[in-house]
Formats: C-alpha cells, sequence, structure tokens
C-alpha cells in the first residue's frame, strides 16, 4: 500500500524528536498537545511502527524512529527546495546581514547554504552580533537585513517570522539553590528581562553569577554548573537539559524573532528576505495572532 503523508505531521515528529517533548513539540509547530498526540499517533499507524519510547520521564526515538528522523529532515528539506526553485527568480549583488549568534548557529547554516545554492551570484556579508548592535548597525545602514530578537509586547515594527517559548535550563547534575544564580547575556537582552521580571514576580531571590556576550560562553558557564540560564525551547544543546516546573521556577514569557529589511532594499535583498521567512515558516508554525 502506498504511504502518504503531509508536512505538518513531520515536523511535529522533527521536534518532539529534537525536544523530547510533546508539550514543547505543541509549542513549536503552533498546535495543541493532544493534536500533535494524534498526529504522532497517525503517522505510527501509517509506517506501521512505534516511533517513540514513552515513560514517565522521557521521551526517546525507537530505532525506527532514528531511522525515519533522517528521511523526514530531507523530506521537509526537499518540500521548501522545491518550492524556492520554482518561485524564486535568479538575482545578483551583495547583501549584508545581521542575526543573533543562537540564531544563526542552529536555524541559518541550512537556510543560507540553500539560498546560496540557488542564488550563486549574491554575496552574502553575515553578522553575528547581541540584538542591540545589530540594530544599530541596521540604523546606520551598515546591514540591509537584521533578525532581532525582542518582547512582542513592547518593541515593535518589522516583521514577526519566529516566536520562541523560553524556558530554564542547566547542567544535568545541577541542584536549584535558595539564592538562584543566573547565567546571562549583558543588558540590553529579553532573555536577561525574562528571566529576572519571571523571579522578581515570585519573589525568588538570584544573582548575576556569570555574564557572556556570546552563546558560547554562556553555554561553558552553565555545562561547569555555574548556574542556570534561559534559552528557547528547541535549542537546548547537548550537555544540559530544562528544568522540571516541579523545581518551583516560574513560567517564562515568550520572546520573538522578528526581521527588519531597509526601505530601498536591493531585488537580491528582497529575495533573501523573503526566503528566510519562507524557510523559517517551513521549520516552524508561528503562533496565530
Amino acid at each position: 500500500m502506498p504511504f502518504n503523508i503531509d508536512s505538518l505531521l513531520l515536523k511535529s515528529f522533527v521536534a518532539i524528536a529534537e525536544t523530547g517533548s510533546f508539550s514543547r513539540a505543541a509549542d513549536i509547530v503552533g498546535r495543541s498537545q493532544s493534536a500533535v498526540s494524534l498526529q504522532i499517533k497517525k503517522l505510527e499507524e501509517g509506517l506501521k511502527c512505534p516511533l517513540f519510547e514513552r515513560s514517565t520521564r522521557n521521551i526517546t526515538l525507537t530505532d525506527e524512529g532514528e531511522i525515519f528522523l533522517g528521511y523526514a529532515r530531507r523530506m521537509i528539506e526537499l518540500q521548501w527546495e522545491a518550492f524556492s526553485r520554482l518561485n524564486e527568480p535568479e538575482v545578483r549583488g551583495e547583501i549584508t546581514f545581521g542575526v543573533p549568534e543562537d540564531f544563526a548557529t542552529h536555524y541559518l547554516p541550512g537556510i543560507l547554504s540553500d539560498f546560496a545554492k540557488h542564488h550563486p551570484h549574491v554575496q552574502l556579508h553575515v553578522t553575528c552580533d547581541l540584538t542591540l548592535n545589530l540594530m544599530q548597525g541596521f540604523q546606520k545602514g551598515d546591514l540591509d537585513i537584521v533578525l532581532v530578537k525582542r518582547d512582542p509586547e513592547t518593541v515593535k515594527g518589522g516583521t514577526k517570522v519566529w516566536r520562541e517559548p523560553l524556558i530554564w535550563a542547566a547542567s544535568e547534575h545541577y541542584q536549584i539553590k535558595d539564592i538562584i544564580p543566573l547565567i546571562l547575556s549583558p543588558q540590553p537582552c529579553i532573555y536577561r528581562a525574562r528571566a529576572i521580571s519571571a523571579l522578581d514576580r515570585m519573589n525568588t531571590p538570584w544573582q548575576i553569577s556569570y555574564t557572556s556576550p556570546s552563546l558560547a560562553g554562556t553555554i561553558a558557564a552553565v555545562k561547569a554548573g555555574l548556574g542556570v540560564t534561559v534559552l528557547p525551547a528547541n535549542m537546548v544543546p547537548h550537555g544540559l537539559v530544562p528544568l522540571r516546573r516541579n523545581l518551583n521556577l516560574p513560567r517564562l514569557a515568550d520572546s520573538e524573532v522578528a526581521l527588519f529589511k531597509r526601505e530601498r532594499l536591493s531585488e537580491a535583498g528582497k529575495v533573501l528576505a523573503t526566503h528566510i521567512t519562507k524557510s523559517l515558516e517551513q521549520n516552524i508554525h508561528n503562533e496565530r495572532e
């Protein structure tokens, strides 16, 4: 019998595989947890094998799930590659593009590689930096396009392209202390603001134990057990774990990633901006407004 599968089932499966959580996967694809559970059930019935081992604490891939994960990622990539090949015009030129470090390392390599493959005559100059520095560069005219992290309730403008559910993360053996040691980026930083606001709201004592402007520095300090940090739910690296809610850490409000582009943008820049937006939509369904 032929096996038919839609892209939403694939995205839900990949999101669970990457986060180890049905609830966090539901946030990523913009569906309820029960809807995601039904999608996985439908997928497993179609494939005639279990894809996940489920326990009270962990969700892990079965051997069949490990095999299917590679195919699922390739199918999602091929869907977008076909669309972009047929819908993006051939262009030339240079573009300066700014993006936060964590977003660049987690999502952008594949997206920019795909763009470069289809548009070999466009030269990209990519800058990874803090949101404040990126916006300053954009306002000075040094950057054509920027992706920035922001508080969607207070900072407007640009085009929303990503909604980030945030979680607390620490090393695997970290034990919660009476005074929470925080490892964060320097001000102004949406993750820093979210962490401090949430702890203050619950009257939880905290202190800044380590400040790093780079993602690598933050992750290294957290792995060393110096404290806890805030990360997007689907960007927790190997060696760190999300802290369970029963540890009495407060829920964190979401942050948002927005795209800003120059008013008089070249045709190459317009194609790149559209490519980034559409590619991210292929990776995650933003929460409906």
